[in-house]
């Protein structure tokens, strides 16, 4: 199994990280707070189900404050229950809503990144990941 001492687990995660703010476009909140990548993720979501536990999960955390700490938090959620594909795959259904998000150079609005990003992720399905959540 992968833990918290992984080399290839903090790559994994800043590669993806890395992914998921590329090309994302700046957005604030209406206290003027910038949104990131939870943001993105936590709208799409919420357009495809009623609720992900993993939002729910990140969301009861208390000591994340900031929207790069609630993302990386899910990611890591996401990556112990093996939901982060599917997740992510559901964030990246409605064109509109990337468009709204995202810059034409994301690989997300490319069909054909987006397919080999999201084939990348469910094989990851097939690891165990032990981490501290």
């Amino acid at each position: 199994p992968v833990t918290d001492g992984s080399r290839e687990l903090h790559s994994l995660c800043a590669q993806l990280e890395f992914l998921l703010q590329f090309d994302l476009k700046e957005k604030r909140s209406f206290f003027g707070q910038r949104k990131d990548y939870w943001d993105f993720l936590c709208q799409g979501l919420a357009r495809c189900r009623q609720e992900h536990e993993g939002i729910h999960f990140v969301t009861s955390l208390d000591k994340l404050k900031t929207p790069v700490g609630r993302g990386r938090a899910f990611l890591r959620y996401c990556l112990v229950h093996r939901q982060l594909a599917e997740s992510l795959q559901l964030c990246l259904l409605d064109p509109e809503s990337l468009c709204e998000w995202y810059y034409a150079r994301s690989p997300f609005l490319s069909p054909k990144r987006r397919a080999e990003i999201l084939g990348s992720l469910y094989e990851l399905d097939c690891i165990t990941f032990h981490l501290a959540l």
